[in-house]
């Protein structure tokens, strides 16, 4: 049951330090702006989808599932609100003291992390609501 309360969001944040401080550089020697693939759309015009694209759509979809979990009803839903919030507050204070991670991408990082938290908490509470009757409704 443990693992169930680990907090998704701190993948792109332990993730992300490896690239920004090329712990990665034996393994890979792309940056967050090397382009993985560039299809030319039917008006012509070239989308390039970056390495960070892919991150970001990454940490999306890590929050989609952060949401879902948000959902469960216990103590072990309290524990992960608790560990997603600090995760938030371990990018808030990499973000204002880490040179490296002074960065857009890391910014939306650390704003998808606020979701998280914030819509954890929303649902959970408005869950909460609907498991309480007084008096009798």
């Amino acid at each position: 049951m443990a693992v169930l309360s680990f907090p998704l969001m701190l993948v792109p944040l332990v993730v992300y330090n490896l690239f920004a401080f090329d712990l990665l550089a034996n393994y890979m020697s792309a940056r967050w702006d090397a382009v993985l693939f560039s299809p030319t759309m039917i008006s012509g015009a070239v989308f390039a989808f970056t390495l960070s694209d892919l991150f970001i759509v990454s940490a999306l979809l890590l929050l989609c599932i952060e949401v879902l979990k948000a959902t469960r009803i216990g103590n072990l839903s309290i524990v992960d609100h608790m560990l997603s919030m600090v995760v938030f507050i371990a990018f808030l204070v990499e973000f204002l003291l880490v040179r490296e991670a002074a960065t857009t991408l890391f910014f939306i990082l650390m704003v998808i992390t606020l979701i998280d938290v914030v819509a954890g908490f929303a649902i959970s509470i408005r869950s909460a609501t609907r498991d309480v009757a007084v008096g009798g409704y």
